[in-house]
C-alpha cells in the first residue's frame, strides 16, 4: 500500500507518470526501504493510464464488496452483542442494590 500511495502523492504533485527514482524519494523521505519488485510493479501497472481513470475503475470494484453492518450481520456477530448486553444487564440486577442506595 505504501507505494500505491507514493505513487499518487507524485501523480498528484504533478508528476504524469511518476518513476521508480519519484517514488524512492518520497519512501526515505520516510525512512522507508523500496523493494525493487514491488515498486517496479506499481510503475508498470498505470503505466500511460490517467490516474483519474484507474481511481474510478477501482471504486466501482470495490463498490461490490461488502462492509459494515452488512459483514456483522453475516458473521453472526450482531447476535453475539445482544447476547452480551442482555447478560450484563441481568448481572446488575442480581446485585440488590442500586447506586445510590
Amino acid at each position: 500500500m505504501r507505494y500505491v500511495s507514493s505513487y499518487l502523492l507524485a501523480a498528484l504533485g504533478g508528476t504524469s507518470s511518476p518513476s521508480t527514482k519519484d517514488i524512492k524519494e518520497i519512501l526515505d523521505s520516510e525512512g522507508i526501504e523500496a523493494d525493487d519488485d514491488r515498486l517496479n510493479k506499481v510503475i508498470s501497472e498505470p503505466n500511460g493510464k490517467n490516474i483519474e481513470d484507474v481511481i474510478a475503475q477501482g471504486i466501482g470494484k470495490l463498490a461490490s464488496v461488502p462492509a459494515g453492518e452488512a459483514v456483522c450481520g453475516w458473521l453472526g456477530l450482531e447476535e453475539k452483542k445482544d447476547e452480551k448486553k442482555e447478560e450484563s444487564e441481568e448481572s446488575d440486577d442480581d446485585m440488590g442494590f442500586g447506586l445510590f442506595d
